[in-house]
């Protein structure tokens, strides 16, 4: 199975992703740090490469999601599926806290994802505190 990405495509995410991650919403012109295209199913797990199995991703959400796709819950001990940001909408699983540094859960999908992919890792903590006092974060949709 290819996991080549064409031009047009990646711009096509690019656009729709708004050029920031699709899990924690850390944009590449706060961080600096280039945007990854993660297969929101894993080709190793048969996702294919199309519009609607990528994403942008920043490194960080990437490395620690690898090629899971679900999770136990902390809370009910059950496995949830992670959160998937093409077929859900963010703000309906996540939130911000009142400072605006950290990704909160609304539901089951939201703590699996948070802790799967340590959304609020200490370096994440510490850059958003500063977007948050330069007016960058969080962002506004």
């Amino acid at each position: 199975m290819s996991t080549y990405i064409s031009e047009s495509l990646r711009q096509k995410i690019i656009d729709s992703d708004k050029s920031r991650c699709c899990y924690c919403l850390t944009s590449e012109e706060n961080s600096g740090i280039p945007m990854t295209y993660d297969h929101i199913h894993p080709v190793s797990k048969g996702g294919e490469t199309t519009f609607e199995n990528l994403c942008l991703a920043c490194r960080s959400c990437n490395e620690f999601k690898s090629d899971v796709i679900e999770s136990i819950d902390p809370l009910s001990g059950e496995t949830i599926q992670l959160f998937n940001p093409r077929k859900q909408k963010w703000s309906e699983h996540f939130g911000w806290s009142a400072d605006g540094t950290r990704v909160e859960s609304v539901n089951a999908i939201g703590r699996v994802t948070i802790v799967k992919l340590r959304m609020n890792n200490s370096v994440i903590l510490v850059a958003r505190k500063r977007w948050v006092i330069s007016g960058w974060h969080p962002p506004l949709d």
